[in-house]
């Protein structure tokens, strides 16, 4: 069973990925935070939050967000060592060319602009390789 990090500030998105999940039958345990901070809590297992063990397999990371955004986080999951080669996968409605940029040099593994949807997607590659993480 795949562990899933899911970092979104919207519910409606959170039951889209889970939705997703059944449909395509991807066992997995979806764990979620609403922002980066409450990310890095799970994460690290800090400010009174329960460690996510074993590290979750991947991460789905929305860019805005209040308190700590994506971009944010992104920043500083890469300055632990034990977290930061944890395949990240943008799930966004930003379309805009220096988001896709700035997170690409920071590592993620694909950029996939919402809904999430694996049958009818602009992002086709970037979703058949977040799929392929996922069955794994």
């Amino acid at each position: 069973m795949r562990s899933v990090l899911l970092v979104e500030d919207d519910f409606f998105d959170t039951m889209t990925v889970q939705k997703s999940f059944e449909k395509f039958n991807i066992p997995h345990k979806l764990h979620t935070a609403f922002n980066g901070l409450e990310a890095l809590d799970l994460l690290l297992g800090t400010n009174g939050t329960e460690a996510i063990r074993p590290l979750p397999e991947v991460i789905l990371l929305d860019l805005n967000m209040p308190k700590m955004n994506g971009h944010e986080f992104l920043a500083e999951l890469r300055t632990h060592e034990e977290l930061r080669d944890i395949p990240v996968f943008v799930t966004t409605t930003s379309e805009m060319d220096e988001d896709q940029i700035s997170t690409r040099e920071l590592g993620v593994q694909g950029y996939i602009v919402k809904p999430i949807d694996f049958e009818n997607t602009r992002d086709l590659v970037d979703s058949m390789s977040l799929l392929e993480t996922l069955l794994k």
